[in-house]
């Protein structure tokens, strides 16, 4: 089976199959949104189960559960169904480590400042300035979308600048530059 399941075009299948199905009317649609329904929580109490009989059998360790959160298909199922071995801030943690390399080789760093009921706020940190705001602020946003679609909303701001650090060496001829 191929492990690489394309899940937003999967989602967008679904939901294209249920809007086709109102074109049946109502009751066909509602019937067809109350099957997919069904299908959800019938693997959502499989996957649950799963998880329970993992654990009762002191399988489900800390390697375990990093594995399943980085496997994007499980993790999403998990997701969908609550049970996620992460919880949002430690996911939102997550993707932006992935993303962090990109933004420190521009000179920028991004910290998690708060989740408050599901919307994550975010700062950008360090020279801003010379990057384009927009694009660093979309890879941020993507990063935490890929973990944590669940998020209510992604707040990016940018920090203020710092007063600018003048090196000590520029200090020390300017005294001497005044001493003559």
């Amino acid at each position: 089976m191929d492990d690489r399941v394309d899940l937003r075009a999967v989602g967008e299948r679904i939901d294209a199959l249920l809007v086709a199905s109102a074109a049946h009317g109502a009751v066909a649609r509602e019937r067809a949104e109350e099957l997919v329904r069904l299908v959800t929580d019938l693997y959502g109490a499989g996957l649950e189960r799963l998880l329970e009989i993992l654990h009762d059998a002191g399988r489900l360790d800390a390697g375990v559960l990093a594995q399943i959160a980085d496997d994007d298909v499980v993790a999403s199922l998990l997701l969908v169904h609550g049970l996620h071995p992460y919880d949002l801030p430690t996911r939102v943690e997550r993707g932006l480590a992935a993303v962090r390399p990109e933004l420190r080789a521009q000179g920028v760093d991004v910290e998690l400042v708060a989740v408050d009921d599901d919307a994550v706020r975010l700062r950008l940190v360090g020279s801003v300035g010379g990057c384009s705001v927009a694009a660093l602020r979309r890879a941020v946003e993507e990063a935490v979308d890929a973990v944590a679609p669940d998020a209510a909303a992604v707040r990016v701001e940018v920090a203020p600048a710092g007063p600018a650090i003048i090196p000590a060496s520029a200090l020390r001829s300017r005294l001497t530059r005044a001493a003559q």
